[in-house]
């Protein structure tokens, strides 16, 4: 599969919906707005918060993904960078983040979110907010995760395309689940994509949000702000980095 296949792939599969939504209305800004997309993929919401009047960074550790986006309409408006957290430049400051798309549970290791929640609270204004979302492991999303259940077909520049998910193997008391995402292209020929991701449950996140210096300020069920349980399956965070006025007081002398 080619660099250019796998990117007209992705977004043939993830294509707008109410998560989008969601993060477009908390991104968008007018010219004064800097927003940092952490984990922008091929950009879909990075242009679209860009286009708000925003001044949006991209950031993907992924560099044909970057790559993709950088050849599309307007890329010119937007500051795309090749890396993870930690290569946003030290003297960017932003009013807002996201990380959209279940990204956080594409970095397994409970240390590296952590210092990825702390590199992100450190590149927030005092006050500054940081929203995502990550799969709710009570929803058990994975038993979903199959052939019948997942299949798609989507047109693609060299034609159409079936598309699948299929979940390998759980462990479900450290929350990783390893599944293949599997394409049928055009010529009959199928391609499998092994991967790895982590559920994590709402206090552990909370847990390791407070130990980045980031508040918690709600955590919805879906992106229409439901309770959660009672949504679509996923935890939404909406957090801020810690301001004076969040500080315990010391005690008067």
């Amino acid at each position: 599969m080619t660099e250019d296949h796998a990117a007209s792939l992705y977004d043939a599969v993830n294509t707008w919906g109410a998560d989008d939504e969601y993060f477009l209305k908390f991104g968008a800004g007018d010219g004064q707005s800097r927003i940092l997309d952490l984990g922008c993929g091929t950009g879909r919401i990075t242009f679209a918060i860009a286009q708000t009047g925003a001044r949006v960074t991209g950031v993907d550790p992924d560099q044909p993904s970057v790559a993709a986006a950088q050849l599309k309409p307007g890329a010119d408006r937007v500051e795309w960078i090749v890396g993870d957290s930690r290569a946003i430049p030290e003297e960017r400051m932003f009013d807002a983040a996201i990380m959209s798309s279940n990204v956080v549970q594409a970095i397994l290791d409970d240390a590296e979110l952590t210092r990825t929640f702390s590199d992100i609270a450190s590149h927030l204004v005092p006050g500054g907010r940081l929203t995502f979302d990550s799969r709710d492991p009570n929803a058990r999303g994975w038993e979903r995760w199959t052939k019948e259940n997942s299949h798609r077909v989507v047109e693609l520049p060299d034609g159409e395309s079936q598309h699948w998910y299929q979940t390998t193997s759980v462990d479900e008391p450290a929350g990783l689940v390893d599944f293949g995402a599997h394409e049928v292209d055009a010529g009959g020929h199928e391609h499998v994509t092994a991967d790895r991701i982590r559920f994590r449950s709402e206090e552990h996140l909370r847990s390791l949000l407070g130990e980045a210096g980031l508040v918690v300020d709600e955590v919805f069920g879906g992106f229409d702000r439901q309770p959660v349980g009672r949504g679509v399956g996923t935890l939404v965070y909406a957090a801020h980095r810690i301001r004076v006025l969040d500080e315990p007081q010391a005690s008067a002398a």
